[in-house]
């Protein structure tokens, strides 16, 4: 135990006597820093994982859902109207931004909303351009009187249109499969409005995967 000299200590020794040639001194105590772990509970942790989890997913469903929205879309082929070039099941890869940065080409593969129910998506291919005039002989198709020449395959009827004139801002598309298929024939010419974009591959099924 450490005595401390006060000043009366001092004075009371004073009359006593003299002073000791050394007075008592007071031992230096080192002052310890430590640090104290707190220790978090394991389902602490385990809620802090979970929520930073669910923050994750909900960022990675936003970014995909604006990628769908503006960027691609993945689409399935329902039906055999675009055959032998698209299968029913087959997993197409569609271009949104292709008709914002460009324009539409003949012989373009393009997913659109079915005039009668713009809640349906179609997939056919533009035949026709705004201006032409197209009609049908026999099957075969007719653009500002010269026969088409199709190099994509394809399946033939005998069908007979007449001639008509593609107005500005609208396209006549035909499925590929033309004995069944319901196109412009049937719903009439397509706005651009309604071309939601542009098919750019076919990702499944992994055998017959590749650009269209």
């Amino acid at each position: 135990m450490v005595e401390l000299l006060t000043r009366q200590t001092v004075a009371g020794l004073m009359q006593s006597g003299p002073l000791p040639e050394r007075l008592p001194t007071v031992a230096a105590v080192p002052v310890v820093e430590s640090v104290v772990a707190v220790a978090v509970p394991a389902a602490g942790r385990r809620g802090h994982v979970r929520r930073r989890l669910l923050a994750d997913i909900v960022r990675g469903g936003l970014i995909i859902a604006i990628i769908n929205l503006f960027l691609v879309q993945v689409s399935i082929v329902r039906g055999h109207s675009m055959e032998p070039s698209l299968r029913d099941g087959d997993r197409l890869v569609v271009d949104r931004l292709a008709y914002a940065l460009g324009g539409v080409q003949r012989f373009d593969v393009v997913v659109l909303r079915y005039p009668r129910d713009p809640n349906v998506d179609f997939v056919k291919r533009v035949v026709a351009l705004p201006g032409e005039h197209v009609r049908l002989e026999a099957g075969r198709v007719y653009v500002d009187g010269k026969l088409l020449t199709e190099s994509f395959a394809h399946v033939s009827d005998r069908a007979f249109m007449r001639e008509l004139t593609v107005p500005d801002d609208h396209y006549f598309v035909l499925g590929d499969n033309r004995p069944i298929s319901c196109d412009s024939r049937e719903f009439g010419l397509v706005e651009a409005a309604l071309l939601k974009g542009k098919v750019r591959a076919r990702f499944w099924p992994l055998g017959r995967a590749g650009t269209i």
